[in-house]
Parts: C-alpha cells; sequence; structure tokens
C-alpha cells in the first residue's frame, strides 16, 4: 500500500473518510493535479445514493475459527455509518467503488433477499444454527428506516423459530422491539450493541453517524428491559486513542443490563491503514505517529496480520496488556464472554413445511 499523502485529504462534514483511495481492482488510476485553472472550492457535505441490487443468494459463510458463527445476513453493502476504521470498506471494491468516501456515500440495497433466505431455510440438507445479523455492514444504518429488510427478515425468521444474533450501533433496532421480545420469549435472539468510546466528540469523528455513546447505552437498557439478551462489543479497541475507556465502557454497559462482552482490536487491511491515517492526521496529527506506533507493537511490527488467532486480538506486550484488562474488568461487572450458545435450534420449522403462511 502507498504511503499516504496529506494533501489529499479534506475533512467531509458527516463523513469518516477523508478521500477516496484507489481501487486495487482498477486497471487504471486518475490522480488530480492542479493544471492553474481557477476552479470552484469542493463542497466539504457529500449526499447519500442508493442503488439497489437484486441478490443472487441471502446466507454469506465463513469457516473462520475466529468467529462465533458460520452464517451471516447482510442487507447492504457500504454502510452510511462512516466509521472510519471499518474493516468491510475494502469490500466495495468489488463494485468498483471506492473504500473510502464511496463506502459511506454510495450504497447499495439488496432486494430479494427474503424470498432467496426462504428457499435456502427450505434446503433439505439445511442445519439449523444462529444467522448473524451484520457480519459485514450494520444492518440498522439509516437506509433500513426506508428499506425495512431487517424486519422482514426477522419477521421471517420469527415465523420460522430460527435464532439470530445482531449487531448494532444504531437506535433504530428498538423499532423492531416487537419482533425482538418475542423472539427471546423462545431464545432465538441475542443482541450486541457495539461501543467503542463514551467521549461523544471523538464519536463525531470516528462514526460520524452512528447513535451517540448515551443513546447506544439507552438501547442495551431499554432491549435489558423488554427481556431481550443483550451484551456489549467493545470494538475497536484503538491503541493510544480509546484503550484507556476499557473499563469505563464495561461498567456503563453492564449498569445498563448487558451481560455479556467481547472485545476486538483495531483492524486495517488494505485501504483501510491509509483512510485512517488519514484520519489520525486530519484530527488528532499530535497522536498520530503513538497511535500507530503502537498499531504496529501489536501486529508484528506491521499495520495489520490477518492470520486467524492474531487479527482480532493482536500480539505482543501491549496486546497482552489490552486481553488481561478487559478479562478483569469483565469479572469486576460479572460480563460473560460472547457466545451463540443457548439459542434454541430445535424448534425451527422450514418455510414450506407452514404451507401458505409466507406466500
Amino acid at each position: 500500500m502507498a504511503a499516504f499523502d496529506p494533501s489529499r485529504a479534506t475533512v467531509h462534514k458527516g463523513r469518516g473518510a477523508t478521500y477516496d483511495p484507489h481501487n486495487r481492482f482498477a486497471p487504471t488510476r486518475s490522480v488530480a493535479e492542479d493544471d492553474g485553472w481557477w476552479q470552484e472550492e469542493a463542497t466539504t457535505s457529500l449526499a447519500t445514493e442508493v442503488r439497489e441490487e437484486a441478490s443472487k443468494s441471502a446466507l454469506s459463510w465463513n469457516n473462520s475459527p475466529d468467529l462465533p458463527f458460520d452464517r451471516s445476513l447482510n442487507p447492504y453493502r457500504g454502510c452510511e455509518h462512516g466509521c472510519v476504521y471499518c474493516y468491510a470498506r475494502p469490500s466495495h471494491a468489488y463494485w468498483d467503488l471506492s473504500p473510502g468516501l464511496d463506502f459511506e456515500t454510495k450504497l447499495i440495497a439488496r432486494h430479494g433477499l427474503v424470498e432467496h433466505l426462504k428457499e435456502e431455510l427450505c434446503h433439505p440438507h439445511y442445519v439449523c444454527r444462529p444467522i448473524n445479523l451484520s457480519g459485514n455492514t450494520d444492518c440498522y444504518q439509516p437506509l433500513e428506516a426506508t428499506y425495512q429488510t431487517t424486519r422482514r427478515l426477522l419477521e421471517l425468521l420469527l415465523a420460522c423459530r430460527h435464532p439470530v444474533t445482531l449487531v448494532t450501533k444504531s437506535t433504530l433496532i428498538l423499532r423492531d422491539i416487537d419482533l425482538l421480545a418475542e423472539m427471546a420469549e423462545h431464545r432465538l435472539v441475542r443482541v450486541f450493541v457495539s461501543l467503542t468510546s463514551l467521549d461523544a466528540n471523538l464519536k463525531r469523528t470516528l462514526e460520524p453517524r452512528t447513535a451517540s455513546p448515551q443513546a447506544r447505552l439507552k438501547v442495551i437498557r431499554e432491549l435489558n428491559t423488554a427481556g431481550i439478551p443483550v451484551g456489549t462489543l467493545v470494538s475497536p479497541i484503538i491503541p493510544g486513542l480509546t484503550d484507556h475507556e476499557i473499563e469505563r465502557i464495561l461498567e456503563a454497559a453492564s449498569r445498563a443490563g448487558a451481560r455479556t462482552a467481547n472485545w476486538m482490536l483495531l483492524r486495517l487491511p488494505h485501504e483501510v491503514a491509509p483512510l485512517f491515517e488519514a484520519w489520525l492526521e486530519a484530527h488528532y496529527p499530535e497522536r498520530a505517529a503513538k497511535v500507530m506506533s503502537l498499531m504496529r507493537q501489536c501486529r508484528g511490527g506491521k499495520t495489520y496480520d490477518a492470520a486467524f488467532g492474531k487479527r482480532f486480538r493482536g500480539e505482543g506486550v501491549f496486546a497482552d496488556l489490552i486481553a488481561q484488562r478487559f478479562q478483569r474488568a469483565s469479572r469486576q461487572w460479572n460480563m460473560q464472554p460472547r457466545t451463540e450458545q443457548g439459542l434454541n435450534t430445535r424448534d425451527f420449522r422450514p418455510p414450506r413445511a407452514q404451507g401458505d403462511l409466507f406466500d
């Protein structure tokens, strides 16, 4: 990956990325050069564009030993939340778009997912295990308020008695508390609310269009009150920027009603590394060198290591210290590790076995 050129960065209102890195799959590359002619100053506010895509399948499968699930559902490609560190950004290159600003402004809404999921659940060799919603991008990002694909998927899964786990940073999940509460009665759901920081000012640039930290704690509180099993993901932990908050985040989440907790070290695959460095230089220039130095200490001297067993936790003295602090604080607040175990798979009924219920 080429070194970041600070002159390419521009802070855009309500956006995480500061520029569009080159699409690594594109055969050509365009570079803007100042030719001396006057031109209008580029706007710092970027509109969101949405296009629809006919899905060819519903479930995505993985065999990663690092993940507690082997299948996931992603209603949307790209994410308007704009978290600058998002490990899913490089996937936008597969659609001839940039992992930078394009990832958070040029979104793809997948349609036909409910119909495909019905077919896949009816396959004679299908084995019921929990499906994870938001394995790649947040299923409750602002686009969901219009398309409601996540809600329709939950309606299908509830009717089929199929277990599901959800991860989100959005308050929109409270819209579906009726479905989630009914699923909880049948042990079909676990929700995980991601908490990166309790600092609202940091959140505004790091995760610009996500819910505030206090709003996420309210989500935990309301889900817990409704009897819905809820936990928190302290993710990502960014050395030199957010790691000092570990204990405070776990305390706040526990007091709000979270009963499980897990963490993930910052991941900087492919284009995410220069995007994150550009963000650091734009918003925290005095910390940039320290943060990247600590990241390399946790990644064997590199900015990222994708090896199983290392990509989520890192290695080395600093990474071990984070793990020890997290474990100690989790014990203090009686927070158990994230688990998909305990969800009910025995009552699953394929859609076709229910007559014309979904016709």
